[in-house]
């Protein structure tokens, strides 16, 4: 069976630039990685032969598996597979040999990869915000509730982290006095430490926060480990501090090599897409029994419970564009290497917004 050949990542191009960080410690748990194959060209006057869908085992990629499982692409290709990616390499593999048609990314490596020449374009964002501050204390609601805290956070100068540190600055704080961070190499680390009691705060990412709080409630571990929280919502505090909508425009789908060249493709992928993600936010229970089915570690209870803290916003990329050029913008001011260096230009966005 062929494996995506791995592929040294350049810099700029860490596990939290590539992929949703915090999903590191579920990877980590994954036995079997799916299949890989590359996607097959179109049959010339007829559907496509295949079509490859691929993302990480995260809310980005719960509509694609109901796109498969409704069958809805049944006249667009004669075969619909989803291929999972659990590490950079994979995705690394993926975007650069054709491996996938239609890939669910974190938006700023959409927009890295894209700055580095790979054909893509960003069809929609459809993942608005996933981090949170997770806590021992059932008390600490704001970023200044952690004024002199201890908190582990993974990967120093990441996005997260970018996040992180300006909105406690926006806050009126300065992160490097007024707390104690503790950086982690992988945020595993970081969840450990919270279960083994030697931080009380963490910095971590849905579905890994669902997880967390299913599996410590759960015996045995619920005999060891402690009492853990939702704490600071990021994306709330983004919207109080910043005066605007509480939503990151954190992750999206694009499309890859020929297929982003077949307009008609791309608006029925993300038609597809929107429907299947409506779905999924609707029938949260059911979308959780279904991603259950084909992600064997995701359970179907911490699935319905990430989906209900998502925030319910859909958009595609040219008209999330104001807000994600914003977002892209401040990690480029920050950390350059997080989004190739520089703001993609109009063609990375490919689908317009109806007028």
């Amino acid at each position: 069976m062929k494996t995506p050949p791995a592929i040294p990542c350049p810099r700029g191009l860490s596990p939290y630039r590539l992929g949703l960080a915090a999903l590191l410690w579920l990877c980590a748990l994954l036995l079997l990685i799916a299949p890989w194959q590359p996607a097959l060209a179109a049959d010339e006057g007829g559907p496509r032969t295949r079509l490859v869908l691929a993302g990480p085992p995260a809310a980005v990629s719960f509509p694609l598996l109901h796109m498969i499982e409704s069958g809805v692409l049944a006249d667009v290709a004669d075969e619909v597979t989803f291929v999972r990616w659990t590490n950079p390499d994979q995705l690394r593999a993926l975007a650069l040999e054709g491996g996938a048609d239609f890939i669910a990314m974190p938006t700023n490596v959409a927009a890295n990869l894209y700055n580095r020449g790979v054909e893509l374009k960003l069809v929609n964002v459809s993942v608005w915000g996933l981090l949170w501050l997770v806590s021992r204390n059932p008390d600490l609601k704001t970023l200044a509730d952690f004024r002199g805290e201890e908190i582990a956070v993974p990967f120093r100068a990441d996005m997260p982290d970018i996040l992180f540190t300006y909105l406690a600055e926006r806050a009126g704080l300065d992160p490097r006095r007024d707390f104690r961070v503790r950086y982690t190499p992988t945020p595993i680390d970081a969840m450990q430490l919270l279960v083994l009691r030697r931080v009380d705060h963490a910095l971590l990412a849905e579905p890994a926060v669902s997880m967390a709080l299913r599996k410590t409630r759960s015996f045995p571990l619920s005999l060891v480990a402690p009492d853990l929280y939702r704490s600071v919502n990021l994306q709330e505090e983004w919207g109080r501090l910043l005066q605007r909508e509480a939503r990151i425009p954190q992750a999206g789908m694009a499309i890859l090599g020929t297929a982003s060249r077949d307009a008609a493709l791309t608006a029925r992928l993300e038609s597809a897409y929107a429907a299947s993600y409506r779905w999924c936010l609707a029938q949260a229970t059911e979308c959780g029994a279904l991603v259950a089915r084909h992600i064997n570690l995701l359970t179907s209870d911490a699935v319905a419970d990430s989906i209900a803290v998502l925030p319910d916003h859909y958009a595609t990329a040219a008209a999330a564009r104001p807000e994600l050029e914003e977002f892209l913008q401040l990690l480029l001011e920050r950390e350059p290497a997080t989004v190739g260096g520089k703001l993609p230009d109009a063609a990375f966005y490919g689908i317009e917004p109806t007028p």
